[in-house]
């Protein structure tokens, strides 16, 4: 009978924590989000993907007993929803190709602990998916958590916080794979399926994902692409006669997991030059409010940002080194959007083919690496003074005489949080098949 309640509690919890963070948006476009809870109820690790939010839930009620961030370290840039799908390639401002940590909708000021907690729940999840044995696991994770502490004490002794990346020269394994897969891809490629060519321009190709603009909307998202340019930092702007001239704009959806429901567009611009390969196209996404907010006392950190696009925007250049020249933010009626470049060079991690522990052990000691680069560095154009301090220093403040400890905590906090999940994978499923999600299952 205890275990029958306890179920039915746990249930309550996972059903008011998803209405909570995503009601408007399931009313907005109950199709999208019934596609989204579709993907969710396919395995542990795809929920675990979609509910960042009852994640900050329990983590913000457990005691923190240990009081692993101190000194400021409880207080810092991180990225919000750490997991081991969300890393892959990307063009820098530089024009080098770099692995890094990618998507940052749901960055947010915190406890530095809590992106090592998420990402460790998710290693042992995407592990125990593979049939690991939990010894295998906790090496895996506790190879991650080392990975980050060695690397956080190279920032100590460092005087440059930029000389760290994950690049074609350095890399090995798969990591090495992905970013040779990026080198090969070309922008025709991907103008060529996404576009058609029409009186010797280019223009979106319609098809499930697109819908064209009544000109009212179409007026707006023009308008709110000007705006967009000019928060383009000075260092990253290219010459503004003729890099952003508009050519065409869509309407886009279509996105993964964690976008589902977010009203997008596609910007079609002529790039870096007359020619046609040469075109870009730009992303202008709504910005959703981070999972973590739900749970923290908000007001100093809501009162920076304009909106939850400006917070996005802010957030990744605080947490990325050489970040996207393209990047920007604007609004449309009021509320905020993430402008970007949808770049032909993004190659996402595929853990499908990393199987057994010794390939693994290999790529979380570089996932170890980035998630402190991401925490220590930031980019060049970066003038946030949220966090004024030396993230590094104030992480080795908070562990000195306790770096073993963490790590045993965290493989043991990882592996039993996973167990968590699949109980909540289970309940989720049948919550969702009976309606009682917010949300029909058909």
């Amino acid at each position: 009978m205890a275990s029958g309640t306890a179920s039915t509690d746990r249930t309550t919890v996972i059903i008011e924590v998803l209405r909570d963070a995503f009601a408007p948006l399931m009313r907005a476009d109950p199709a999208a989000f019934r596609a989204k809870y579709r993907k969710m109820a396919r395995d542990p690790h795809a929920f675990y993907r979609g509910t960042a939010c009852l994640f900050y839930r329990d983590v913000t009620a457990e005691p923190d007993v240990h009081d692993w961030a101190r000194h400021g370290a409880e207080r810092i840039w991180i990225h919000g929803d750490l997991h081991v799908e969300n890393f892959g390639t990307y063009l820098n401002s530089d024009g080098r190709l770099i692995f890094d940590v990618n998507d940052f909708d749901e960055a947010y000021v915190g406890r530095f602990t809590w992106d090592l907690q998420r990402f460790a729940a998710s290693l042992a999840l995407l592990a125990w998916q593979k049939a690991l044995p939990e010894d295998a696991i906790r090496k895996l994770i506790g190879r991650y958590v080392r990975s980050y502490l060695a690397q956080v004490s190279h920032y100590v002794a460092s005087e440059d916080d930029e000389d760290f990346a994950i690049r074609l020269d350095n890399a090995d394994g798969p990591v090495l794979g992905a970013l040779v897969v990026a080198r090969a891809m070309h922008r025709s490629d991907l103008l060529d399926g996404m576009t058609t060519l029409k009186d010797g321009r280019r223009r979106f190709a319609e098809d499930a994902t697109t819908r064209r603009l009544a000109r009212a909307e179409r007026t707006r998202v023009v308008a709110a692409f000007r705006a967009y340019l000019d928060t383009i930092p000075e260092s990253k702007r290219f010459d503004r006669d003729l890099f952003y001239e508009l050519r065409d704009v869509v309407g886009k959806s279509g996105f993964g997991i964690g976008s589902a429901g977010l009203p997008a567009y596609n910007v079609l611009v002529e790039g870096y030059s007359q020619v046609l390969d040469n075109d870009v196209v730009l992303s202008m996404k709504q910005a959703n409010v981070p999972a973590v907010s739900r749970f923290v006392d908000t007001a100093e950190v809501d009162a920076y940002f304009d909106h939850e696009g400006h917070r996005t925007v802010v957030s990744q250049r605080a947490l990325q080194v050489h970040t996207d020249p393209l990047l920007g933010h604007t609004e449309i009626d009021g509320v905020g959007y993430v402008v970007s470049e949808v770049s032909p060079y993004e190659v996402d991690l595929d853990w499908s083919e990393i199987n057994e522990p010794d390939d693994m052990r290999s790529v979380v000691d570089l996932l170890g690496r980035a998630t402190a680069k991401i925490h220590c560095a930031s980019d060049e154009d970066s003038q946030q003074d949220l966090v004024d301090f030396q993230v590094e220093e104030a992480i080795a403040r908070s562990l000195e005489g306790r770096r073993n400890e963490l790590v045993t905590w965290l493989c043991d906090w990882g592996i039993a949080y996973a167990e968590q999940v699949r109980t909540d994978h289970a309940l989720f499923v049948d919550a969702f098949r009976e309606g009682r999600v917010g949300i029909a299952a058909t």
